[in-house]
């Protein structure tokens, strides 16, 4: 019985280091380097918003958040900045119009469209674990998706990744 406890905590110990070794943004994707979900939603401006939307562009940012998500705003200034070079895509997750226009207003906007995500279906559909999360799509495919917010230290990542050919 002594041995059994010796060796049970020795083996929580090794689960413990293991999982301090990862990487908490390193959250696996079964979308990568595969084609974007087919999805039809509507837009904050009452149109339609498609995965062709996304398809038809070399390079582009798909970054799901809500404006009631603290973090989403944290990496706002940084997608403002992104958007200089690269066109940005949104779908707000359980967001109502009402509460994301002040949002946009007052942060300014980096989206080309925003897709509103009602009943998170279509974050279900992306793998999308908790807001905000980002994704790069190159020519329809996913080639890269980003966990939590985007930092400052950040960017240099993003417009490596996202640098036409």
């Amino acid at each position: 019985m002594k041995y059994f406890f010796f060796v049970f905590f020795f083996f929580c110990i090794y689960i413990l280091y293991e999982g301090l070794q990862k990487d908490p943004n390193l959250v696996p994707s079964n979308l990568i380097s595969k084609e974007i979900p087919e999805f039809s939603i509507e837009s904050l401006e009452g149109k339609n918003f498609t995965n062709v939307d996304l398809e038809n562009k070399e390079v582009v940012i798909l970054n799901f958040f809500a404006s009631w998500c603290p973090p989403c705003k944290i990496e706002h200034p940084q997608l403002l900045k992104l958007s200089n070079n690269i066109p940005i895509f949104g779908i707000a997750k359980k967001n109502k119009k009402k509460d994301l226009l002040p949002w946009l207003e007052e942060l300014g906007s980096p989206y080309e469209v925003i897709g509103m995500d009602h009943n998170g279906l279509q974050s279900i559909n992306w793998g999308v674990y908790g807001l905000p999360e980002t994704f790069i799509i190159q020519d329809g495919l996913v080639r890269y998706r980003h966990v939590g917010p985007i930092m400052k230290s950040d960017l240099e990542i993003f417009k490596n990744l996202t640098k036409k050919k």
